[in-house]
């Protein structure tokens, strides 16, 4: 799933590798899919067809490809990206297929979910688009120890730690993925109630959300994600998919996974006790 270190590594690499470039066509929805989510799919042509584009940035957990004409796509969540030099690797199936004049394309794959949007900036109301492009980034220095304490207080003290971190888009593209191992740096549990944290804790949080961010972003992503060209990202996970079953770095005790909140948790019993 693409997150804050997933959209920044994305969007940079199309601003490298599409900027100027002019759309030939567009093709929207080739492989249907229950979970692939269109602005107005009928418009997508007149709005792509002809136009440059003129760059790509991310907010949060969004990528966001700028056409002419005040034009955005945006693609966030679970699409895949990929650059395609000729019509020879494209994927059978795909949600979104752009095609550029000089022969190369960029196709968007959902393995989840996904949107896929394409609007005039004027009209995009996505919620949590909006929010990502409104709060303050965790790589920024507005994104301080008072702004994450001030976001505690405002919590409900019952939430969870993932509760807390990684829903309603709090803290801009820190997902359920990001999340494992900054749970696992501050050594709290996925559970922990947020009335349950100390303050030595809740700074311990806050520190290691910091750290790990700039990690993950330096490193062009997580390793259980790729990039515009098909590569993993080269931020090796502590705790996610990739290590459960392993042992803890720290301890040696193993690392579990448990199905929590709509997905999965991944932390050390010992490391992250409750």
């Amino acid at each position: 799933m693409i997150e804050l270190p997933e959209a920044v590594t994305l969007a940079g690499q199309l601003q490298q590798s599409i900027h100027g470039k002019v759309v030939k066509d567009v093709t929207v929805g080739q492989t249907p899919h229950k979970f692939a989510f269109f602005s107005e799919p009928d418009r997508y042509g007149s709005l792509l067809k002809g136009k440059r584009i003129e760059g790509a940035e991310s907010s949060g957990g969004y990528v966001e490809i700028l056409v002419e004409d005040d034009v955005s796509i945006l693609v966030g969540d679970g699409a895949r990206l990929l650059l395609h030099k000729d019509i020879s690797t494209l994927p059978k199936k795909h949600q979104l297929l752009i095609e550029f004049t000089d022969g190369t394309f960029i196709s968007a794959t959902v393995q989840m979910y996904a949107m896929l949007y394409c609007q005039k900036r004027a009209e995009i109301e996505n919620k949590y688009y909006l929010i990502s492009k409104a709060k303050p980034s965790p790589l920024t220095d507005e994104f301080n120890l008072t702004y994450f304490k001030n976001l505690i207080t405002e919590s409900k003290p019952s939430f969870s730690a993932k509760a807390f971190m990684a829903t309603e888009q709090r803290i801009p593209g820190l997902g359920n993925g990001v999340l494992q191992d900054i749970l696992y740096t501050a050594k709290i549990h996925p559970r922990a109630k947020l009335s349950q944290l100390s303050v030595a804790q809740q700074e311990n949080l806050f520190d290691s959300l910091k750290n790990i961010f700039k990690k993950m972003t330096d490193q062009g992503g997580r390793d259980t994600e790729r990039d515009l060209y098909d590569n993993a990202g080269g931020y090796q996970t502590l705790i996610s998919k990739n290590t459960v079953g392993s042992e803890c770095p720290a301890c040696k005790n193993l690392i579990v996974k448990e199905a929590y909140l709509g997905g999965s948790v991944y932390y050390c019993p010992q490391c992250q006790q409750l």
